[in-house]
C-alpha cells in the first residue's frame, strides 16, 4: 500500500510560529503551506518551500479566508466570486516563490471554516477548484472522499485524491466532528495508532457512535497544531512501514 503523509506547514506570522515544521517535514511526503491568508507570511513561505525541496516532499497551497485573528477558522459572509479571488491570489503568491526557488506546487486546496462554507453553498468550493484548474490542469487535490469537493473536482477533470485525517474524530456520515464538541481533536497515541491500523487495514475508521465508516483515501493528513503532532506524524509513518506499506508523495497516487 502507498499513502501520501501531509500535513498542512507554515502557519505563523512574523516571529509567531505554530507548529515544529521543520521536524514535520522529515516525516511527511506532502506539505500543505499557509499562504498569508490565515496564516503565513513571505518569509515563511519561502522558508517552507526551501525545506520542502530539501526534503523531496511535494508542496500545495493551503488557502484560507482573509482571517489571521481567527485563524482562517471562523465561516465568514463573503461573496463567492471575492473569496475566488483571494484563493488564486494566494495560489499565485506560493507558486512564484516556489518558481523562483526551482520547485512547483502539485496540489491546493481550502483551509479551516471553508469546509463548512463548501458544505452550505457549494458555489464556494466550485469557484475555487475552477480557478484551481484554470491556473495549473495538472493541480491534484485532495479532499474528504465522500464529500463534493471531490466530486466536482473529478467532474471538471482535475487530478484528486481521497484524504482522510489521523487526528480528528468522524460521525456517522464520514464528516469530521466540529472541533468545538468534545473528542473532536485525537491526541491519544494509543488511539491514534489503532484507528490508522484499522484504517490501513479494511480503509474504515470508527466513528463517535461506534460505526465503522468507509474511506476511499490514499492520503492521511496530521494537523500541526494537533498538541504531539510530530509523535502523531511519526507513528502514522511507522504504522504505514511496518504494515509493509510506504510513503509517497500525492503526485504518485493521483487520479
Amino acid at each position: 500500500m502507498k499513502i501520501d503523509l501531509n500535513s498542512d506547514l507554515g502557519e505563523g506570522f512574523g516571529r509567531w510560529k505554530m507548529g515544529d515544521d521543520e521536524a514535520l517535514m522529515k516525516l511527511i511526503s506532502s506539505a500543505n503551506i499557509a499562504c498569508g491568508f490565515h496564516a503565513g507570511d513571505a518569509v515563511i513561505m519561502t522558508r517552507m518551500v526551501e525545506a520542502a525541496k530539501e526534503n523531496g516532499v511535494a508542496i500545495g497551497a493551503h488557502c484560507g479566508l482573509p482571517d489571521l485573528l481567527g485563524f482562517g477558522r471562523v465561516p465568514m459572509e463573503i461573496n463567492p466570486r471575492d473569496l475566488q479571488k483571494h484563493m488564486l491570489y494566494q495560489l499565485g503568491a506560493l507558486s512564484a516563490i516556489a518558481q523562483v526557488g526551482g520547485y512547483k506546487i502539485t496540489h491546493a486546496g481550502g483551509h479551516g471554516a471553508m469546509g463548512t462554507m463548501f458544505a452550505k453553498n457549494h458555489e464556494y468550493v466550485e469557484l475555487m477548484l475552477d480557478v484551481f484548474k484554470a491556473f495549473d490542469k495538472d493541480l491534484i487535490h485532495a479532499a474528504a472522499p465522500n464529500g463534493y469537493a471531490l466530486t466536482y473536482a473529478k467532474k471538471i477533470g482535475m487530478r484528486t485524491v481521497g484524504k482522510v485525517f489521523a487526528d480528528r474524530a468522524y460521525d456517522d456520515e464520514g464528516r469530521l466532528v466540529n472541533r468545538r464538541l468534545p473528542g473532536a481533536v485525537i491526541t491519544d497515541m494509543q488511539e491514534v495508532v489503532s484507528r490508522i491500523d484499522q484504517f490501513l487495514n479494511d480503509g474504515t475508521f470508527t466513528a463517535q457512535s461506534g460505526k465503522r465508516v468507509k474511506f476511499d483515501a490514499k492520503c492521511v493528513l496530521v494537523h500541526s497544531d494537533t498538541p504531539g503532532a510530530v509523535d502523531i506524524a511519526t507513528a502514522v509513518r511507522q504504522a504505514v512501514e511496518k504494515g509493509g506499506g510506504k510513503i509517497v508523495p500525492l503526485t504518485e497516487l493521483a487520479n
